[in-house]
């Protein structure tokens, strides 16, 4: 009996039919430099000592989230804590969107799990390819509010790298004002503090922002996020969220990050990618199979190339693993690549460089 089971045959329609998201570790590669994932090229060295992992964590530990609301500029009550933004992504859409009644909107080229997340969830998405600037469309947003719940805005917009001009985030938020949360995704905001519209959010009720310590903070792999927006949202969240959302170890590392110390050590490394980064632009701009580097306000820059799976083939060969964005609306001859080491970013440059 067990032999003709299968587990198929109880999936969800649209989960059966549906493509998940290709993260970096899951697309695999046996590479010595990942510039692939915009994870901080080396890690920190963080300790944990508690001796209580036989008790449940809190739900929402207090000091994480005093740290974070210091940081941020926001109250405690403005701010949940989870693993990782994609739990943040997903937990909006729980709480706020019915299943075949509700919509999210979001534009195109963009982060991927907005889509993965509501077609999970059966919910209806709205993709409104941004123009050819990357800015928003918003007479195509005004024209398509009607059932939609969530609109997420990525600023910095991953993979391209542009900050959504304020302006334009102004009219979103005024047009979806008591029909809408407008999701603004600060994933890569420590590299451009001053675009975070955190502040906004005791002037826009409709206002959700999400933050991570992946990145500026060099903590991917401990998978921690943060939801800021009004108290009376995050108590909805918190009626969705899972009962213990980050381990001890997770919200003890996390504490320590968010330190006044662990915060200027973050402002540190903002510093060094950046100058990595203008380095590493200026370097592929000058190489003829490079056709255009974009300007970005990230830890990776978007690259178009005469050749791009010529260059993403090469380069893996060699154990240096990029990403490749061709498949994307408007990206063809396409590649993403993190900012890694100087010596990483060398390595880079010699690889291109040399199929000149």
């Amino acid at each position: 009996m067990s032999e003709l089971f299968k587990a198929a045959s109880l999936a969800r329609s649209n989960v059966k039919e549906m493509t998940p998201y290709m993260s970096a570790r899951r697309l695999g590669g046996n590479g010595d430099v990942w510039l692939n994932a915009n994870e901080y090229p080396t890690a920190p060295d963080f300790q944990f000592n508690e001796r209580n992992l036989n008790r449940y964590p809190e739900c929402q530990p207090a000091n994480v989230i005093l740290n974070y609301a210091a940081y941020a500029g926001v109250s405690p009550e403005e701010v949940l804590v989870c693993r990782g933004a994609d739990e943040s992504i997903e937990l909006l859409i729980r709480a706020f969107c019915e299943p075949g009644k509700d919509a999210v909107m979001f534009c195109p080229p963009t982060y991927g799990m907005y889509s993965v997340s509501a077609e999970t969830f059966g919910v209806e998405q709205k993709k409104i390819p941004s123009m050819p600037d990357w800015s928003l469309n918003i007479d195509a947003i005004r024209d398509n509010l009607q059932n939609t719940k969530l609109i997420y805005i990525c600023s910095p917009n991953n993979p391209t790298g542009n900050i959504i001009d304020n302006k334009d985030l102004v009219q979103v938020l005024e047009m979806a004002a008591e029909r809408a949360l407008v999701v603004v995704d600060e994933a890569y905001i420590e590299f451009c503090p001053q675009y975070s519209v955190a502040s906004w959010i005791a002037n826009y009720p409709n206002l959700v922002v999400l933050r991570t310590l992946s990145k500026a903070f060099a903590l991917a792999g401990l998978r921690c996020g943060f939801t800021l927006a009004s108290a009376d949202v995050i108590e909805i969240l918190l009626k969705v969220i899972a009962p213990y959302p980050l381990s001890t170890p997770v919200a003890t590392i996390a504490a320590q990050a968010l330190s006044i110390e662990g915060i200027a050590t973050m402002k540190h490394r903002v510093a060094t990618i950046t100058d990595n980064r203008i380095a590493l632009s200026e370097a592929l701009s000058e190489l003829p199979i490079v056709e255009k580097v974009y300007p970005s306000e990230t830890n990776y820059i978007l690259v178009r190339f005469t050749e791009a799976n010529k260059i993403f083939k090469a380069l893996w060969e060699q154990g240096i693993i990029l990403r490749d964005q061709s498949k994307q609306l408007g990206l063809t001859n396409c590649l993403r690549i993190t900012i890694g080491t100087e010596t990483e970013n060398v390595r880079v440059i010699e690889a291109i460089e040399a199929l000149c």
